[in-house]
């Protein structure tokens, strides 16, 4: 770090767009001065714009050439180089390597982005990991999906979230699947020219956030998810529920040894993991900030999320060295509720609205679709109308309420003109 980083230190954040602007301010906040990198020409359609830039002292786009890119970022002299979204992550790794900055390094860069050789990077490690296959053919897919037996899931190996993720019951069902992804665009504007399946892990979900410093790693917040079919979707996210970290002890080991397998020394970290009768198995891993509001949530939850810790970590890593072993606690038991539309069509009004802001532990609603907009039929995290956060300080007040959103989420909670 340079002698005044402790009066202004700087920060270069790769991909900084509406879901991680909050990291970009929690380093303002803190006192940084932010460089924004755009890793890519275009923005991601996921994104669908860049972010107001006036705050940023810098704004750099990677046009292809890394040397330029490099020495564009090495002009504003930054203390460290990090990742703001899942598109940013090759980029920032090979950037703070380049530039001699605090880095996981380019070795197992693809093995933090790409979700077959995610997994293989695990068993080498002799961790467990999701039987899978890396599609190259459609006779291949359908003879090892009869092998395996039962439901698979097959899906892009570069995306994020749920985008492209289909789970299939019969060998037909994943040939189609694959014909449907392969070769399409995925939510970040690419073209899916990769294919896995995989084994459908049984069992309960969690979602597992982290920040890490110089390999000391620290679970910030878990979320339990809650899952129905609906609307012809498999597994669709009906909502996340905070989940104490004392109830899954087993989920922390399996995390840490999944950061240390993928190489991952520094920076937040989301770990989707299934603890299934066997013990827990890594569904896949994003090696940044967790999006969905989960940061505003997990403070509100436990008094912690990943963006003071992910500060820390880069500014503070005394204190982070210190305090990363201290037990997690929750004030308050919180749910992230999702909602499904069955109907489309343009919104008039959530006419049953106001019996959920009248639920005991009603937080706060957040809008995708407003009443004028075209509301689609929910089937991803695309499609999604709106979310409604939940807090109580009495874990069955949150349960009974999430129930109840579930139960007037249908058809009367949609007014539409089609």
């Amino acid at each position: 770090m340079r002698e005044d980083a402790e009066l202004s230190p700087t920060v270069a954040i790769v991909d900084i767009y509406a879901p991680t602007l909050p990291l970009a301010q929690a380093f303002l906040d803190a006192g940084a001065r932010v460089v924004r990198v755009q890793s890519t020409v275009d923005v991601p359609p996921a994104y669908r714009a860049r972010p107001d830039l006036s705050s940023f002292v810098a704004d750099i786009v990677h046009r292809g050439d890394f040397s330029a890119t490099r020495d564009a970022v090495a002009a504003h002299r930054p203390d460290f180089v990090i990742t703001g979204g899942e598109t940013g992550v090759e980029l920032a790794d090979r950037l703070s390597e380049s530039l001699g900055l605090p880095t996981n390094g380019s070795a197992l860069s693809a093995a933090r982005r790409d979700k077959f050789i995610q997994n293989e990077t695990l068993r080498l490690a002799g961790i467990r990991a999701t039987r899978q296959v890396l599609v190259s053919d459609e006779q291949k897919l359908r003879a090892w999906h009869g092998e395996i037996g039962g439901r698979v899931v097959v899906k892009p190996v570069r995306s994020a979230g749920n985008d492209g993720v289909r789970f299939c019951a019969t060998p037909d069902d994943s040939v189609a699947a694959y014909r449907e992804i392969h070769g399409s665009t995925n939510v970040f504007g690419r073209s899916n020219d990769a294919v896995v399946a995989q084994e459908y892990l049984v069992g309960t979900e969690y979602a597992v956030n982290t920040v890490s410093s110089h390999g000391r790693h620290r679970v910030t917040d878990i979320w339990r998810y809650a899952k129905m079919t609906v609307n012809g979707v498999v597994d669709r996210h009906a909502g996340v529920f905070s989940t104490p970290a004392e109830q899954v002890p087993e989920l922390i080991g399996y995390a840490r040894a999944v950061l240390d397998a993928l190489g991952v020394h520094h920076g937040p970290a989301h770990l989707e993991i299934m603890l299934t009768p066997d013990g827990p198995c890594l569904v896949e891993a994003g090696i940044r900030l967790c999006g969905g509001g989960a940061a505003y949530y997990a403070h509100l939850a436990g008094g912690e999320s990943q963006l003071e810790w992910t500060v820390d970590a880069y500014l503070h890593p005394q204190r982070f060295e210190r305090e990363y072993v201290r037990p997690n606690s929750i004030e308050r038991h919180v749910v992230m509720a999702y909602l499904t539309s069955p109907v489309e069509g343009v919104l008039e009004d959530y006419p049953l609205l106001e019996q959920v802001r009248a639920l005991p532990s009603f937080h706060q609603e957040h809008l995708s679709v407003r009443p004028g907009e075209q509301l689609p039929r929910t089937v991803d995290d695309c499609t999604e109308p709106l979310m409604v956060g939940l807090a109580h300080s009495v874990a069955q007040v949150v349960a009974d309420d999430f129930r109840a959103v579930n139960y007037l989420d249908g058809p009367g909670f949609y007014r539409v003109r089609t």
